[in-house]
């Protein structure tokens, strides 16, 4: 036992590089000394790489946690919304029940068939379109002509899109492109589908940049899809110095010179809210200026 403690207390012993007893490296005290503030520095630093990976790790936990819980979220209101039919009462619909395997009315999309007339029809359920949409609901629950006759037909819409509609209805999904995301989002409007609205609203987003920012602005502006407005609105304001030069400026100025006045209000609104910012920055840093240090140790002296 008194030769492992020995042994035990004479590897520890020698480990330490300062240690005067260590005879194979002969350390003097300017040594000693230098050994010591090298470990400091590098213990310092040491802790300051510490310090970076690990604020690194927790912004990228951060963000991961954010996306997470807008998937969450996401997923949340997407289960949500496939509930509805399930939970609608069919005595709202005027004590008609249907078989779920079988459709019970017809949906058009108005002029879009070949030379100008009906479309092939695209099949639904009254319930699950009574229960997604509150204009369908109203539409099928009273005696109008879309209830009687079992046939809607909507205007100013491609077969395409309405077919994504209504598939959309049942299953929460789409397959999108600039396009399909343009016509989604009218149809979610007109219908008041906001679950879709907002997923074509996010894809809007993401693919936004300045060459499409006026289209998506006005767009976005006919349609109150706020979260598209703002985006596209905070692109064109950052570049507004080009705006005159946009290749959709002249058509605007043709199509909706109105909008384009609430363009420039934004944009005066901006340069104001910039120049106050300035001036107070500068207002700050003459005050830093006015606090002046007569040499160290002594008093503060402020001029006003």
């Amino acid at each position: 036992m008194h030769r492992m403690r020995a042994r035990r207390s004479h590897r520890f012993h020698h480990d330490d590089p300062g240690s005067e007893s260590d005879s194979s490296t002969p350390w003097t005290a300017s040594m000693r000394h230098k050994f010591r503030e090298e470990n400091e520095y590098r213990g310092a630093s040491f802790w300051m790489d510490c310090y970076e990976k690990v604020s690194k790790t927790a912004e990228k936990y951060k963000r991961a946690t954010e996306e997470h819980k807008r998937e969450i979220e996401d997923l949340k209101a997407k289960n949500f919304f496939l509930r509805l039919w399930i939970q609608t009462d069919h005595d709202d619909l005027g004590g008609r029940s249907h078989d779920p395997g079988f459709s019970d009315v017809v949906l058009f999309a108005a002029e879009d068939g070949p030379n100008g007339g009906q479309s092939k029809p695209v099949l639904a359920h009254r319930a699950v379109l009574a229960s997604r949409s509150p204009v369908f609901k109203a539409m099928l629950e009273h005696e109008v002509k879309e209830s009687q006759s079992n046939t809607i037909k909507i205007s100013e819409v491609s077969y395409d899109a309405l077919r994504a509609f209504v598939n959309y209805l049942y299953c929460a999904e789409a397959f999108l492109d600039q396009q399909m995301a343009y016509d989604l989002l009218a149809l979610a409007e007109r219908y008041q589908v906001q679950h879709l609205k907002d997923y074509c609203e996010k894809f809007l987003v993401s693919k936004l940049n300045w060459e499409n920012s006026i289209i998506n602005y006005a767009f976005a502006h006919r349609h109150n899809a706020k979260h598209l407005l703002e985006a596209a609105l905070s692109i064109i304001l950052v570049n507004k110095d080009k705006l005159k030069n946009h290749r959709d400026y002249s058509e605007l100025v043709k199509s909706d010179p109105c909008l384009l006045v609430e363009i420039y209000e934004a944009c005066l609104a901006k340069q104001e809210e910039e120049e106050a910012y300035l001036a107070e920055r500068r207002r700050r840093r003459r005050r830093r200026r006015d606090v002046v240090w007569k040499g160290r140790g002594e008093e503060l002296v402020i001029y006003s």
